[in-house]
Order: C-alpha cells, then sequence, then structure tokens
C-alpha cells in the first residue's frame, strides 16, 4: 500500500492564479488526511482529482485565515454535496483554541459546524501533545510563530512526514523533525530575514540539517522569492540534500519522493 503526499495548496494569504492558500493531502488507504485548510481547499482537492468526500482527518496548525478558513467549505459540502452519504466521522484536530474558534464558526455560519448529519470529532491536543486513533499518530510542537501555532510530525503506514506549518527560526524544531522521509517546511521570507516568526532559505537550511529528512518540499514563500531559484538558495546556505519547491497539484509517493503527477 503506498502512502502519496499531494500539494494542494502551496500558496500564502497573497492571492494568486496559480497557487492556493496552505494544504497539504496525506493518502494512505482509507486514511485522507490535510494538513491546514487554507481558502480554495476544497476547490483544489475537487481540480487536482481527489475524493474531497472521503477526507477522514484535518489538522490545524494554527488559525490564521489562509491556513483554516476552509474549515466551513469542507463541512458544507460534505453536508449538502457529497456524493453517498457519509458514515465515518470526520476528525478535526488541532491546538488549543480549536473548539472556542468552532464555536464561533457555528455562530457564523450554522449549525452544521457541530452538527453536519455525521459524527464531526473537534479534538484539542496540547501544543506538545501527542494523538493517534490507531491508524495515525500525530506528535505535535509548538512553532515560533503564533501563541497557538504547531508544527506536525504524521506517523501512519510505517512512514513519517513532518510540516512546520509556520515557524519562526528554533532549534528543538530540527530534532523534532528528525528522519522524516518528507519534511514540508514554509520558506516565506528572503534573505536576510525581516522577521522572526517565518523561514528564510537560510534558516530553512539550518533546520534541514538538523532533521536530516530524505526529501525537504518548500511551500508557503512569499514575493520577491522566486520558486525556481529557492532550492538552490537553500542549498547553497548549506544544506546538500534533496530539496523540492511545491506547487499546487504535485504529488510524490513517500518513500520513494519521485514526483509522479503534476
Amino acid at each position: 500500500m503506498s502512502t502519496t503526499l499531494t500539494v494542494i495548496g502551496s500558496g500564502t494569504l497573497v492571492p494568486s492564479g496559480e497557487r492556493s492558500s496552505p494544504c497539504h493531502l496525506i493518502e494512505s488507504g482509507d486514511t485522507l488526511l490535510l494538513l491546514d485548510a487554507g481558502p480554495g481547499a476544497v476547490h483544489g482537492l475537487a481540480r487536482h482529482g481527489k475524493p474531497w468526500w472521503k477526507v477522514s482527518h484535518l489538522v490545524l496548525t494554527h488559525f490564521h485565515t489562509d491556513h483554516f478558513a476552509d474549515l466551513p467549505h469542507l463541512l458544507f459540502a460534505l453536508k449538502w454535496a457529497s456524493p453517498s452519504a457519509r458514515t465515518r466521522p470526520l476528525h478535526v484536530i488541532g491546538p488549543p483554541g480549536l473548539r472556542a474558534r468552532t464555536e464561533a464558526l457555528r455562530t457564523a455560519h450554522g449549525e452544521f459546524i457541530t452538527e453536519p448529519g455525521f459524527d464531526v470529532v473537534y479534538i484539542e491536543v496540547a501544543r506538545d501533545g501527542t494523538w493517534t486513533d490507531g491508524s495515525v499518530t500525530l506528535h505535535f510542537t509548538p512553532t515560533r510563530h503564533t501563541d497557538h501555532s504547531v508544527a506536525v510530525r504524521v506517523e501512519l503506514a510505517g512512514h513519517a512526514a513532518g510540516y512546520t506549518g509556520d515557524t519562526g527560526p528554533d532549534p528543538a524544531l530540527g530534532s523534532f523533525l528528525r528522519g522524516c522521509e518528507v519534511l514540508v517546511s514554509e520558506c516565506a521570507l528572503a534573505d536576510p530575514a525581516t522577521a522572526t516568526n517565518h523561514l528564510s532559505p537560510a534558516s530553512v537550511a539550518e533546520l534541514a540539517r538538523a532533521a536530516n529528512p530524505a526529501n525537504l518540499v518548500l511551500t508557503h514563500l512569499y514575493p520577491p522569492l522566486d520558486a525556481a531559484a529557492v532550492p538552490a538558495l537553500v542549498r547553497a546556505a548549506g544544506y546538500p540534500g534533496q530539496v523540492i519547491c511545491a506547487r499546487d497539484g504535485q504529488q510524490f509517493t513517500i518513500g520513494e519522493m519521485q514526483p509522479c503527477s503534476s
């Protein structure tokens, strides 16, 4: 059974005709796990031929709009547009504050946020906590971005994938993500970095040297960074490993990490 990673959204909050806001899909058997769900995620799943109605888990790294805003769309689509009645629960897992925001969304959008006609389970996990349901294990660690943001390590089907979410440089993050077969890392800023709550090619290289992933996938680039040039900038900053700049629709087989579609 193969485990795949598909880039649904590799962009930022900056509107783009080519890149949606952050969303990455990991598939293994009947587990379809989303890492973040920024604006355009649900349409992106459909656009790239993914069965959005079968999503089993949504993992949220923080509550900025560009990572979180398509949660109501996903629930609304599952309630009204699913090709068949849903019988399995949807697990929505995130850091502390998830339930309060869920209640705010229910007030704003309606009862379908908590009662969409199938079981939706909202699970708050400590920023340094672990959650498992038997098929997938999630480990979290705080990141230097907001007072609630986390990075996540996903373990399933004998594979490990890491996702930084949004973060500033943090020496502890490399240890947390060490040995992942694929590390999806933000690379928002150009060097020299002008802020401490995002990464740049130099700080991504430092993170990757510590984490030593089999493959490094860069995402969440803000202008003026050039996607075509950024892998070379990371290598020039001292990281010798495999570096790929993500684009929407790109799919990889974890364990092989050769693009199998675009």
